[in-house]
């Protein structure tokens, strides 16, 4: 029985996120339906982060136990032969006996892009937001570094888990022409934070909240209080570190 590790990259415009569902094209469900087609044998394919519907990602990481017969570089190649266009993997090797792809992750970095222009290119409308209205963009990178910090983040998520409490090492707005890049780093997120707060970013640039107000969102645990989830389409899991 071996671990595996894979690195993997999809577009996420056509599935139902991460996480295999009895209904719907999910990631992990075409993961383990590619090794059981190719060994014959069911895996359990875990991931590093459980990326919801319409999210992206360039470097997620995950892994999966097996007996298999296939030497590592042949299965691969045969990975690749059998998933469909959307999905690729880019490397894979032997871990470690304990290594696991989201138990043994220490943080996770995301982008969020954002096309502020009257108009966006056909060629990233599967990957941006786009936003045509007038943005103080200043406030917005203001507010972007007051989400550096260890705290609850249940008004900025719509929590599901035991606990709320998050660790953020980077947060930052920049802008090159008329794309908006928001990248945030953590050791783990809640659902749809990442999002939501890139919504809360946007409300502070149309100015309808305050940088500072992001504070008492902190405090009063309100989710009301802040902006609203951004589209998924906008946001790619970067890469995992261990």
């Amino acid at each position: 029985m071996k671990n595996y590790r894979i690195v993997l990259a999809y577009d996420g415009t056509d599935f139902r996120g991460w996480q295999r569902q009895p209904d719907g094209r999910t990631v992990q469900g075409v993961l383990e339906e590619a090794v059981r087609k190719i060994t014959q044998k069911k895996a359990v394919v875990h991931g590093a982060g459980r990326t919801d519907a319409g999210v992206h990602a360039l470097g997620q990481v995950a892994s999966f136990r097996g007996a298999f017969k296939l030497a590592d570089a042949d299965l691969f190649r045969a990975l690749n032969a059998v998933l469909a266009a959307d999905v690729r993997v880019f490397s894979l090797e032997e871990a470690p006996p304990d290594f696991h792809a989201r138990k043994s992750a220490r943080s996770k970095v995301y982008r969020y892009r954002i096309v502020h222009a009257p108009q966006v290119s056909p060629l990233d409308r599967r990957y941006v937001l786009h936003w045509p209205y007038p943005l103080k963009l200043g406030a917005m990178r203001e507010a972007a570094g007051l989400f550096v910090r260890t705290a609850d983040f249940t008004a900025f998520s719509s929590n599901r888990d035991r606990s709320s409490v998050r660790t953020v090492t980077r947060s930052e707005l920049r802008q090159t022409g008329p794309e908006i890049v928001y990248t945030i780093e953590a050791g783990g997120f809640l659902r749809y934070m990442v999002r939501t707060i890139v919504g809360t970013l946007l409300e502070v640039g149309r100015g309808r909240i305050r940088p500072g107000q992001v504070e008492e969102i902190f405090r009063l645990k309100d989710r009301s209080l802040a902006g609203p989830t951004a589209a998924a389409k906008g946001l790619t899991l970067i890469r995992v570190d261990y």
